[in-house]
């Protein structure tokens, strides 16, 4: 088994490599999801993450020999995280970039016909690169793509010489707009010239310079929790399952988009290419308090129906007070005969969460651990 020290302290190993897979906003920092891991559960045992995110939590429970099960609602965090439960051949992969490359002329006149945004973004050849990628990659259902589109998402944009783009924040996806006047301000109106085959093949292979990570029976559900929780529990009767760890971070109430967060990558994936908000309650900021208590609600009952009597149940939340308040309900409501553990933990200086996004400074950034145990 990888040692936990080694993966957390860099590039090492695959372990280590494939663990940093996928820039997301408020993700789990690493040491964190292992030291939760190791700290709570043992070898063998089952566990569950219902709001999954880049799926850090599940990837950390199937390098350490637990049998782990995310479940995510956004394409981005799940391609992160089934890529780096299993990731496809090396050669496999290069070989389906130089197809998808091979094709990019196809998309010359469709170039043209983008928005300013897409233009002043990405050079033509990084353009016509993406739109052949866009179109010809089934990252749904074929292994091999789904790992080419994940190595593309995490570069899609960042800094100038770090990705794709213009100059851009890796994590998150600024608007349209904004972009195209940050970028004349700066005088950032030309996209860097780019080859995307050579530059998606260097990242191809510094990737895999380790090799692939070893995993153990682990798997992330692409769906809603609320939905893919029924099915989830009746597989776990006929089969007489137990998880031993509920691990996981709900989204905070009212707070962040993370769909619009990542239109861009979701744009890739053949979403609009125009930012919206979705029109799915699961998909966009929780402003309606019924909802959000009701998805809590739905979820972590659902849940407890397929956690071991002796089981932990370990949920990181937001401190402000009606988000902490209602996790805090839910848990106790569904976990009676748990006994209740909270630990406070503040920002450290540069650590990006759900609650210091930029531009809310009326709000206090930190977070809180609510700890349930029976043994």
């Amino acid at each position: 088994m990888p040692d936990a020290k080694e993966i957390i302290k860099g590039f090492g190993t695959a372990e280590g490599r494939w663990a940093r897979l996928g820039p997301y906003y408020a993700m789990f920092p690493l040491d964190f999801a292992f030291e939760v891991i190791e700290n709570y559960s043992k070898h063998g045992d089952f566990i569950i993450d219902p709001f999954a995110g880049r799926c850090s939590s599940i990837y950390a429970g199937s390098v350490l020999g637990r049998s782990s099960l995310g479940i995510e609602i956004n394409p981005v965090g799940w391609l992160y995280g089934t890529t780096k439960l299993q990731p496809a051949e090396k050669e496999d992969v290069i070989y389906r970039l130089s197809e998808i490359y091979n094709k990019r002329n196809y998309y010359r006149r469709a170039v043209e016909r983008m928005p300013q945004f897409y233009r002043l973004c990405y050079c033509d050849e990084v353009l016509k690169f993406l739109l052949s990628a866009r179109k010809n990659l089934d990252w749904k259902c074929n292994n091999v793509d789904a790992t080419l589109m994940s190595i593309i998402l995490v570069y899609l944009h960042g800094k100038i010489g770090e990705g794709l783009s213009n100059q851009m924040r890796m994590t998150m996806s600024m608007g349209m707009n904004y972009s195209i006047e940050w970028w004349k301000k700066n005088g950032l109106t030309k996209a860097p010239i780019i080859n995307p085959y050579s530059f998606v093949l260097n990242k191809i292979e510094w990737r895999y310079k380790k090799g692939k990570p070893k995993t153990y029976d682990s798997a992330v559900v692409f769906g809603d929790s609320e939905l893919e929780l029924q099915s989830i529990v009746k597989n776990a009767h006929r089969n007489e399952i137990k998880f031993s760890l509920l691990f996981t971070s709900p989204p905070y109430y009212s707070v962040t988009d993370y769909h619009k967060d990542q239109w861009l990558r979701l744009w890739l994936l053949g979403d609009n290419e125009i930012p919206h908000t979705s029109r799915d309650k699961h998909r966009r900021r929780f402003v309606n308090k019924e909802d959000y208590y009701s998805l809590l609600d739905n979820v972590f009952g659902l849940s407890s129906q397929i956690m071991a009597d002796q089981s932990t149940i370990y949920v990181r939340t937001d401190k402000r007070e009606y988000t902490y308040n209602s996790i805090l309900e839910i848990l106790q409501k569904h976990f009676p005969k748990h006994l209740l553990t909270t630990l406070d933990k503040p920002i450290a200086s540069g650590v990006r969460t759900q609650t210091s996004l930029y531009g809310q400074t009326s709000m206090k950034p930190g977070e809180i651990d609510i700890i349930l145990q029976r043994k």
